[in-house]
């Protein structure tokens, strides 16, 4: 099923973090336990991994319980009441670069968190303190008066101005986390880890348990956060280095400690949404040419091949695996960047960020999976992308990744030959067949020496043509597809230039 969780991340009321580990001097702590305001404990990268070895060893322990019933039936209005006052946002370092504000629990994030503030080889425990906060109506009369948990945290600096906070990360919501470059808005999440998606014993969602932010030395560029996942599945160290900027940046070192064998695991995942677009734009009646999050899913394959699949929002699940060796990048692209494509003043879609990953290391073999989930509201996040190894990760073998995802306007490199700026379809005009029309930023290549190939795993193609269109620098392709009486076809259309410089491959999947 589509998660409805997007709108949460807008004008969410402050939080605050509280997450625990493993053992001594980095204990499992109870909530009880974490009233004592400024507990301070060594920290290093090796304890995260020793506590993480250890808390895998244990049965896991489901936190939920520790959040107060009335935050965790709260709605949204109330969620939204509690709100940060002073002295949130906390400067991180003496520079006062980085800010930090911790977010409570309540309404759907319910899973508590530890937070923990590193300076050194030391680490201190970041507790509520409700003097810090505002309970507004209906909170005031809901939330109780101690000991409210963390949920998450957001992080800021002064990436678009140096007048002005901005946010450019945000932790929240069992191992999700958004990013953001300058001059965009949240869009997709990012996950630490997926396992048993679209499985029919139902998906497991890990959850970070704590969270030790490191504060940065002086002119650092850089925020460290170092974090303990744990499921019924496995348990898992990470450390995630966040570089704010045009582009902001996330290096991902992850070390697993599984409780089982897991054969369906996604590395890498993320979540968007997509309504409607120009390849469905006539299955919804709204005001707006577009809604979506992403557009398209972008993969630079071991072979040195440029995919594009554009994304649909379809009848039926549709699950895709681009079979891959040692990937080098894919991601969830957001590629109509035009007030005018969306006309959305106040969700402002263009302003979306793509997510790129770039695989650090030898993957080996797997699959990039894509899973479409049909939806109707755009609160939805019905796509899901990660990276599935064929081989499953074993119970008691450590099991290490290492990624950097992009957060920016567009993928960090692109296919040097032409690439696909638009997708449209719809019935021909003589309502017998579908119409494809494909248009590529042809990026300096001349249109009248290309060759066009399209292949269908079923049916015919019919009518294909390619031509010029009046915006410069644009190659329309063009074909119909008789179904002849198949239910679901995948096409593949390939462009060659004269100087044989790569074009990206259009994929696509048409069903019933």
């Amino acid at each position: 099923m589509p998660v409805d969780r997007r709108h949460l991340f807008k004008g969410a009321a402050a939080g605050a973090c509280v997450a625990a580990i493993g053992s001594s001097p980095l204990a499992l702590a109870t909530l009880a336990q974490a009233q004592a305001f400024g507990e301070t404990v060594p920290f290093s990268r090796d304890k995260m991994i020793v506590a993480a070895r250890a808390l895998a060893a244990k049965p896991f322990v489901d936190r939920r319980e520790e959040i107060p019933e009335a935050l965790r039936t709260m709605d949204h209005q109330a969620y939204a009441a509690m709100r940060a006052s002073d002295p949130w946002p906390v400067p991180l370092s003496s520079e006062n670069r980085f800010f930090f504000e911790a977010l409570l629990a309540g309404f759907v994030f319910n899973q508590p968190v530890d937070l923990w503030l590193v300076t050194g080889d030391q680490a201190q425990r970041v507790l509520f303190d409700r003097s810090t906060f505002t309970f507004n109506p209906p909170a005031d009369e809901i939330a109780p008066e101690e000991n409210i948990p963390f949920s998450g945290f957001r992080l800021s600096t002064h990436i678009n101005s140096p007048d002005k906070l901005d946010e450019f990360a945000v932790f929240q919501g069992a191992s999700y986390f958004r990013a953001v470059g300058a001059a965009e808005n949240y869009g997709l999440s990012a996950r630490g880890l997926a396992i048993d998606t679209g499985q029919p014993t139902g998906e497991e969602f890990p959850v970070f348990r704590s969270f030790w932010i490191e504060r940065p030395q002086e002119g650092a560029k850089a925020v460290v956060v170092n974090a303990i996942l744990d499921s019924p599945s496995t348990t898992g160290a990470y450390r995630i280095t966040v570089r704010p900027g045009d582009a902001t940046v996330t290096d991902v070192e992850l070390t697993l400690f599984p409780r089982r064998d897991i054969t369906t695991i996604g590395f890498a995942p993320f979540s968007s949404m997509f309504l409607f677009g120009s390849v469905n734009r006539s299955d919804f009646d709204d005001y707006r040419n577009a809604v979506h999050d992403s557009d398209g899913l972008s993969i630079y394959t071991g072979a040195g091949e440029w995919l594009w699949r554009p994304l649909s929002n379809p009848s039926r699940l549709q699950v895709s695996a681009f079979v891959d060796t040692t990937p080098r990048g894919f991601g969830l692209v957001q590629r109509k960047r035009k007030y005018r494509d969306y006309e959305d003043v106040g969700a402002r879609f263009e302003l979306r960020p793509t997510a790129w990953v770039e695989p650090i290391g030898d993957w080996q073999s797997g699959a990039v999976v894509l899973f479409e989930i049909p939806s109707r509201r755009e609160y939805n996040d019905n796509i899901v992308v990660y990276w599935q190894p064929n081989a499953p990760v074993k119970a008691g073998e450590p099991f290490e990744l290492t990624y950097r995802i992009h957060w920016n306007a567009d993928a960090p490199t692109v296919a040097s030959g032409p690439r696909v700026i638009n997708t449209r379809i719809g019935r021909n005009e003589f309502d017998t067949r579908e119409l494809f029309v494909i248009d590529y930023a042809m990026r300096g290549h001349s249109v009248d020496d290309v060759e066009v190939s399209v292949q269908s795993s079923a049916g015919k193609i019919v009518n294909l043509a390619s031509y010029p269109t009046p915006d410069q620098d644009t190659l329309r392709v063009s074909f119909e597809l008789d179904p002849d009486g198949e239910s679901l076809i995948e096409l593949r259309v390939q462009l060659k230039v004269a100087d044989d410089q790569p074009a990206e491959q259009w994929l696509y999947r048409w069903t019933t």
